[in-house]
């Protein structure tokens, strides 16, 4: 390892104004974690708020918690505080569900909205549960929509004054690269289409900023950068100039405006509850809103800034890998259009970043041939970077990624 970027890396830490937030988190010893964009990190202080869940509030106050310990309040207190993440009013966004359904509730909205126009525009390379979503939506309406699933540079002339809608993901989840929202948004807008933002590998890991980039919605997950925990609830977001314009197609029990007073027609709530559907989950959200605490002091610009730093020297530190063992970048070199991931492809992945796993840095792999590391500001050192590196060209030098073991495909990559 070059001893100028060891020096670098040493000074860095030094200097890192959010190397206090690393104890908040609860890091196994001899693991360096690149996989925050995966599932982030546990807060150290989320089990207890947990087991206060299970234990008094739900042990010892049983039922009276919905309205004791405030258990019904949660999809809102848990959305407001995303909400100051996102760049949106605090009656904006509300937590609920999964991403998926969320995808699912917002497209239908949107659709609303512009019931004579019959094209989706979406980026081909997107997500695929969100695609997934669009055609189980078109096929429920009787694929009455033209699908335009094009490459990303193709995107804005695909839209044109057919289009209803255009839905994309902030951050690619294969390269790491960052799309233009506010130039994106105001393409759709122009030509009178709606825009949709997945914030799934956005929201904690920079400022998103969506009322200033006129967005009209957007869902995201909570068990990424935000630390809500495996399987966290997610989130929407839907401007409020839209809110009482559509009439949601999930029409559970909680978006009703009187659930309690059990009627038997709906009628929506007013608001972001109308959003909602079913029953919360109390423990993951009580999770998530504990993780959640960490942003009362954690600046959101400082993470972006730390990111850029993070990702620059991750991938100053791989370019003798690329030109000896075959790596190559997909990840866009420039600081503002990439998330906090870099990616590399290599006819090898998936054996090499599980050889990489049992040696202690744990990243992730995506087919066909994409080895990714993600970048967790809150609890990943200048060091630690070095050290992933250097771990990993030991692995190619010794060639110890050829073990028979590391090639065994497992359910989860």
């Amino acid at each position: 390892m070059n001893n100028n970027l060891l020096l670098e890396a040493a000074q860095l830490d030094t200097a890192d104004g959010l190397a206090a937030f690393r104890t908040r988190f609860l890091l196994p010893e001899n693991k360096i974690y690149l996989d925050g964009n995966s599932l982030g990190a546990l807060p150290a202080h989320v089990p207890a708020r947990v087991a206060d869940a299970i234990e008094r509030q739900w042990g010892q106050d049983l039922i009276s918690s919905w309205n004791k310990n405030a258990w019904i309040d949660l999809p809102s207190k848990v959305g407001a505080k995303i909400a100051a993440l996102v760049g949106a009013n605090a009656d904006e966004v509300i937590a609920a569900d999964n991403t998926s359904i969320n995808v699912f509730k917002v497209l239908l909205a949107a659709l609303q909205l512009r019931p004579e126009r019959k094209v989706i525009v979406s980026d081909i390379d997107n997500f695929p549960t969100d695609l997934y979503m669009v055609q189980g939506v078109n096929t429920l309406l009787g694929q009455q929509y033209e699908l335009r699933f094009v490459k990303r540079a193709d995107l804005e002339t695909a839209l044109d004054t057919h289009t209803a809608v255009l839905l994309l993901t902030e951050v690619d989840y294969r390269t790491g690269e960052r799309l233009d929202m506010a130039a994106l948004t105001a393409r759709a807008q122009a030509v009178g289409a709606l825009c949709i933002w997945d914030l799934a590998h956005s929201a904690g890991a920079f400022p998103v900023v969506l009322n200033a980039c006129k967005v009209d919605f957007a869902i995201g997950c909570g068990y990424k950068y935000l630390n809500g925990g495996p399987g966290a609830p997610a989130f929407l977001f839907v401007a409020r100039e839209h809110q009482t314009r559509v009439l949601p197609v999930l029409t559970g029990w909680m978006g009703h405006a009187e659930p309690f007073a059990f009627t038997p027609d709906y009628a929506p709530a007013s608001g972001m509850l109308r959003f909602t559907a079913g029953t919360p989950s109390v423990l993951g959200l009580t999770a998530l809103d504990a993780a959640l605490e960490i942003w009362d002091q954690a600046s959101i610009a400082a993470v972006e800034q730390k990111s850029f730093a993070l990702t620059d020297l991750f991938m100053r530190a791989m370019q003798p890998l690329e030109a000896t063992y075959g790596f190559c970048c997909v990840t866009p070199l420039l600081p503002a259009k990439r998330g906090s991931q870099v990616s590399y492809t290599h006819p090898d992945g998936y054996a090499i970043m599980q050889a990489l796993i049992a040696a202690g840095v744990i990243g992730d792999f995506r087919a066909p041939d994409i080895v990714r590391f993600g970048f967790a500001p809150l609890y990943l050192s200048f060091v630690d970077v070095l050290e992933a590196v250097q771990r990993l060209e030991q692995i190619m030098q010794t060639g110890a990624w050829q073990q028979p073991e590391f090639s065994n495909r497992r359910k989860v990559t």
